[in-house]
């Protein structure tokens, strides 16, 4: 159990550090997509339409394998899942974001142009203050799906759950042919454990919200 644990926090910091940097960096790419420069709109959408349709695991392939034998640049395989997970987060935390900014009514900008706020000023004290509300439910949702895809690390080699649980099976497998019906199945509940609550609480989220 006690390397189970270690696997665990591998996976959940790797996952809530790439949520933190995706809303870090997807709020202020989500506000450029809802903005009126048609480049930066442009822009932004390629970006996220690149993310979309590359794998996440090919992805990690190309950052972790490619770098190292083209480029020469070895960069530590936590280090990037982190910047893998993060672009992934970001380019979702984007449209998140568009999506709850211009489902507001368009008087709110209109206003806040007519009372001569700039454009940081409009998004920071009146858009994004009133798009939290429509936003949180489906940044809990990322939260959710990144914990579920932080598992695709095991393919660069980084000690996550399921690689510990893959190291257990195999030792543990020589004795007992149930080890991994055992070690899988106490994964498989220690994900519902982590990932059904969260998804719980959005569920309810958007029904207060809507109600």
């Amino acid at each position: 159990m006690a390397r189970l644990g270690e696997g665990l926090w591998v996976t959940l910091s790797i996952s809530f550090t790439s949520v933190g940097l995706s809303i870090a960096l997807g709020v202020p790419a989500g506000l450029l997509m809802a903005s009126r420069s048609r480049l930066w709109r442009r822009a932004m959408r390629l970006y996220l339409e690149f993310i979309r349709v590359m794998p996440i695991l090919a992805l990690l392939f190309l950052m972790y394998y490619s770098l190292s034998s083209v480029f020469h640049v070895n960069l530590p395989a936590r280090l990037v899942s982190i910047l893998v997970f993060t672009l992934w987060g970001t380019a979702e935390m984007a449209d998140l974001v568009r999506g709850a900014v211009t489902s507001l009514p368009r008087h709110q900008w209109e206003s806040g142009r007519a009372l001569g706020l700039s454009e940081a000023k409009l998004n920071l004290h009146v858009i994004v203050p009133q798009a939290v509300r429509r936003l949180l439910p489906g940044v809990i949702n990322l939260t959710t799906r990144m914990i579920k895809t932080t598992p695709f690390v095991f393919f660069i080699n980084i000690p996550d759950l399921v690689k510990v649980a893959q190291q257990i099976v195999e030792v543990a497998g020589m004795r007992d042919n149930m080890a991994s019906v055992w070690v899988y199945g106490l994964i498989f509940l220690i994900y519902f454990a982590i990932c059904y609550p969260v998804s719980l609480l959005a569920t309810h989220l958007e029904k207060v919200w809507q109600s």
